[in-house]
């Protein structure tokens, strides 16, 4: 429970942070919204090392189908476009992938 807990922080923290970037350059925000989001993807790189791995490209691998779904969550809740049905198809393999990658049995 605990390792979902920092994926979905670190989701938050990343996507966040990459918007923050994302408005300044493409929305025409005030360069100040790039403080935040400078935090929050240094919140970012070290929830990733709170995850209960032994190697690190495990670890980021496995947040990939963590950041897909958080993503698609991202475009939903704040730029009010709906997945639709390929979007939640392509998560949920991805989904999948990511636990195969996380707790596949090891040697």
């Amino acid at each position: 429970m605990r390792t979902a807990v920092v994926y979905v922080g670190a989701a938050i923290a990343e996507i966040a942070g990459c918007f923050a970037f994302w408005g300044w350059l493409r929305l025409g925000k005030p360069v100040w919204w790039l403080f935040p989001g400078l935090l929050s993807l240094i919140m970012f790189a070290y929830l990733l090392t709170l995850v209960e791995t032994e190697a690190a490209g495990r670890a980021y691998a496995t947040y990939g189908g963590i950041y897909i779904v958080a993503s698609l969550v991202w475009l939903w809740a704040v730029e009010n476009a709906r997945p639709d049905r390929w979007d939640i198809t392509g998560a949920s393999i991805c989904l999948i992938g990511a636990a195969v990658i996380l707790w596949g049995p090891r040697g």
